[in-house]
């Protein structure tokens, strides 16, 4: 099944009478259960693509379709619902609340949806334990190291279950071992049935998907099978 379709998408930004083109005409699929990484230097248009996509941001023309349905046929209460349910954000700065628990960060999310509180606790203990958080699940997040905050921000992403999870940039603050136990929190969601896109200027970073696309002045250079992928080693965190 199609996940995410995009055809001939323009994204120009205006002002003070100046047109600024971020995106130019980019088209590809995106099919469930992939694991699919966007590369490209500063001001290639892949976090705009990023933001479009996960509907933080509408294109200028071209046309998104989100499981099969046109992003212009969702209404704006569509769209945030579609935002909260269907769709997991990781983000490269964590956006965590630094005077909450990791508890109450990860539950954060179920509020909004309006899930019993009686329940939510349960469900955002099981997303914790899921990236090996457990331990730290009442710490605030203002004490945790870097890497432990980037799981954090995942276990909330994936505490509603969202078939998609968005990671932008999110190894970009961490030293390089924490990056890869966030790689590879990553690639076991992947295994476990997520479609994931990863938003990413880092080649080592990328080769933890299955496909790389690379992006250039707002357009697609390549768009490519990984042939030597990272694999891990061994399910370290998700059961």
């Amino acid at each position: 099944m199609v996940i995410i379709e995009v055809k001939n998408l323009e994204k120009t930004y205006y002002g003070d009478g100046v047109e600024t083109p971020a995106l130019r005409g980019v088209s590809f699929l995106i099919k469930e259960g992939e694991f699919v990484a966007i590369m490209g230097p500063s001001g290639s248009g892949k976090s705009t693509l990023l933001h479009i996509l996960g509907f933080l941001d509408r294109p200028t023309k071209g046309e998104y379709k989100f499981l099969g349905k046109s992003i212009n046929e969702f209404s704006d209460d569509e769209l945030a619902h579609t935002r909260n349910k269907k769709i997991g954000f990781v983000f490269q700065t964590f956006n965590l609340l630094s005077r909450l628990t990791v508890l109450d960060n990860v539950k954060l999310p179920l509020t909004y949806a309006g899930i019993k509180e009686s329940l939510q606790e349960k469900i955002a203990k099981e997303a914790i334990d899921a990236v090996g958080m457990g331990h730290r699940a009442y710490y605030l997040a203002s004490k945790l190291s870097g890497g432990e905050k980037q799981r954090a921000a995942i276990a909330r992403a994936i505490v509603q279950s969202p078939p998609v999870i968005f990671a932008d940039e999110p190894t970009g603050n961490l030293d390089s071992k924490s990056g890869q136990v966030i790689m590879e929190i990553l690639q076991n969601l992947n295994k476990k049935g997520h479609t994931i896109l990863l938003v990413t200027h880092e080649t080592y970073t990328a080769e933890y998907a299955e496909r790389i696309i690379k992006m250039k002045d707002g357009g697609i250079e390549s768009d490519n099978n990984v042939y030597h992928r990272r694999l891990i080693g061994k399910d370290h965190f998700i059961k």
